[in-house]
């Protein structure tokens, strides 16, 4: 199939790039000509495991190509992926201006009958907010189809190409049929097409990320009362998780969820409740659980700097909200080192990633490691807040040397507290007693 994608952002460009994997035409167009140039050269603006050597692969073999002329891409096409950015707007609803001017492109270029797909995070009513922007100028007839994803930064290209299950909103055979097709490749082991009407597409991604958001949200209340009772949350997380009726996933403590999707798509979803008089109190509860738990961490260590942090230089490993990414959007890193310098507090940090794009959001804020080691050297405390692997099993001598103090909090519980005792650290965690 001819098909475009309209944005080059996480999920535009992965989009693309899978779909040309699997023998499609694929025009990926943005309106940023630097990002354009850079991909024209296989230089990626987003770090994604596997996604250069997907990029490169199918541009060398001329099946995904790269262009600023969005008119031109839609003109070719048969299927039409808009999948640009819905930032949040002030009031916390998704901002859909970039949308519907993708629609209005759509409208105007369109040269055959065509299936429009909304790929961004929308909330529901969008796809008929963009068919009545595209019908203003349409002279062929069109099919919507909402199509959410569900991609996890880190590990984004694996999740399209290899689906849990694939969500399709459509209401005319014809976005039936092509949609199938094309998503045939990808569901061969078996896993789900799910098709449904368009505003349970839309409204499903939105309730997907609630749910997750609140298990972590939940699992965070949890770990602070086991602090306060005596209880350990790694017990207690596997003793829950063994339910088949919960499982095991997102029930792991940390300071809070971050990220491109969690925090926006919970803003969004409130506001779409209160908007048609359906409040969502637990997700309220969610939203205001993970805002205090972005702060757990510089309580831990406030209370353990018992002679303030002034002057005091404070080592962070950890910037991007999760590893395998170098997302830092509401990230926990970045909250935890604004109230470090605003508590005059002097902070070097390193991340395997995210160093590039620390510099971008942060500045001469903080000084930058060039290894996690170099962070500690005359640092009075080591914060984890990211659990990439390359912190799972540091040499604890080597941080003890270079420490001016001793002090480790433990953001993603990724060391045993016996053991750091035994070390000789002061070691605090999420949730696991009193250390």
């Amino acid at each position: 199939m001819h098909i475009t994608v309209v944005g080059t952002g996480y999920v535009g460009l992965v989009v693309g790039a899978c779909l040309a994997e699997t023998g499609n035409d694929v025009v990926c167009a943005d309106i940023d000509h630097e990002k354009i140039d850079g991909l024209k050269r296989n230089v990626m603006p987003i770090y994604e495991p596997g996604l250069g050597d997907l990029v490169e692969r199918n541009q060398q073999q001329r099946r995904i190509t790269f262009t600023t002329d969005v008119g031109g891409a839609i003109r070719t096409s048969e299927v039409v992926f808009i999948a640009v950015g819905t930032p949040p707007d002030e009031d916390g609803s998704a901002d859909l201006r970039h949308v519907l001017e993708v629609a209005a492109l759509i409208g105007q270029h369109m040269t055959r009958e065509m299936v429009i797909v909304t790929k961004s995070t929308v909330p529901v009513g969008t796809a008929r907010k963009v068919a009545a922007v595209v019908s203003k100028n349409a002279t062929f007839p069109f099919h919507m189809c909402s199509n959410p994803e569900f991609l996890k930064e880190g590990a984004a290209v694996e999740d399209f190409m290899r689906p849990d299950r694939v969500v399709l909103g459509v209401e005319s055979d014809s976005a039936r049929s092509v949609m199938a097709e094309l998503y045939a490749p990808f569901v061969r082991t078996g896993k789900p097409i799910i098709f449904m009407d368009i505003a349970s597409a839309e409204l499903t991604k939105y309730a997907a990320n609630g749910m997750l958001a609140t298990r972590i949200s939940f699992m965070n209340e949890v770990a602070n009362l086991c602090e306060r009772v005596g209880a350990n949350v790694d017990q207690v997380r596997k003793g829950i998780g063994s339910d088949a009726r919960i499982g095991p996933s997102f029930l792991f403590p940390g300071p809070g969820y971050g990220g491109s999707c969690f925090p926006k798509d919970v803003k969004a979803l409130l506001r779409t409740g209160n908007e048609h008089g359906a409040s969502m109190r637990v997700l309220d509860a969610v939203e205001q659980a993970n805002e205090r738990q972005k702060h757990r961490l510089f309580e831990k260590l406030a209370a353990v700097l018992t002679d303030g942090l002034r002057g005091r230089r404070i080592a962070v490993w950890g910037l991007a909200f999760k590893p395998q990414t170098d997302d830092m959007r509401d990230a926990p890193a970045v909250t935890l080192i604004d109230e470090l310098l605003a508590a005059g507090a002097q902070v070097v940090a390193h991340d395997p990633v995210a160093m590039p794009e620390a510099r971008r959001r942060l500045g001469d804020r903080i000084a930058y490691a060039d290894t996690n080691y170099d962070a500690v050297d005359g640092a009075d405390a080591l914060i984890v807040v990211t659990d990439w692997n390359q912190f799972r099993h540091p040499d604890f001598q080597r941080i003890k040397a270079g420490l001016a103090r001793p002090i480790v909090i433990d953001g993603r519980n990724l060391y045993d507290p016996a053991r750091m005792a035994a070390l000789g650290f002061t070691y605090r965690s999420i949730g696991r007693g009193n250390e």
